[in-house]
């Protein structure tokens, strides 16, 4: 898909899917999966945060039920699915800002959130826009302030079948290594990065990372 001139993955690989995006990923175990990623960030109130590439917006619609005296930005490339993240919003009272944009030009001031996340999102992006996005991260992260993601891990970077194969953009995740995440927020400027956890769901492993800003 191309938006603004630049072309996009959609979060079901194709606009045809995606009435069924919500569904089949909650089927799949992502809302737990979800859920431990909003646990490990120890949100507090008043805090700022974005979900970058926040697709339908089930993931920030989480944060702000859970956490009302926080303040949700969602961005994604994709207008389809922000408007589906608007009427989920919108059903459920929920004040989030949901913004049309890309990760490796997040349109926010310098020392903007204290928590970014990337659910399922980081293995769409071809590697060059992996990095740029990182370092973006940081940019808008304030002193102190963490980037946690959730993304598919290496060990079923080469399974077959078409579930697995729509989900995720198989031929990316080759990229989706322990060292090669770690490597690039580090290049990104990022502080004490680290993987958390590994868990398995019904299409493969994912995996929970971590890394900081360092204060001033």
């Amino acid at each position: 898909m191309a938006q603004s001139g630049r072309s996009y993955l959609p979060a079901a690989g194709h606009d045809r899917w995606l009435p069924f995006y919500d569904p089949m990923v909650k089927l799949l175990g992502a809302g737990s999966a979800r859920a431990a990623l909003l646990e490990q960030a120890q949100l507090q109130a008043g805090y700022r945060v974005l979900d970058i590439g926040c697709g339908t917006g089930t993931f920030v619609s989480h944060i702000k039920e859970s956490f009302p005296d926080v303040e949700v930005v969602g961005l994604d490339p994709d207008p389809k699915a922000l408007a589906r993240a608007r009427r989920k919003s919108e059903r459920g009272g929920l004040a989030i800002q949901l913004d049309q944009g890309f990760a490796d030009q997040l349109p926010y001031p310098q020392h903007s959130f204290d928590r970014v996340f990337s659910c399922f999102m980081f293995h769409h992006l071809p590697a060059a826009e992996r990095e740029a996005s990182l370092r973006e991260v940081r940019r808008v992260l304030k002193p102190t302030g963490r980037f946690h993601l959730l993304d598919f891990s290496t060990p079923e970077a080469h399974s077959s079948g078409r579930l697995s194969t729509w989900l995720h953009s198989g031929h990316r995740l080759k990229d989706n290594t322990d060292e090669r995440i770690l490597g690039m927020m580090r290049q990104a400027g990022l502080a004490d990065p680290r993987r958390l956890q590994q868990r398995h769901l019904l299409v493969g492993h994912i995996a929970y990372y971590q890394a900081l800003v360092p204060a001033s």
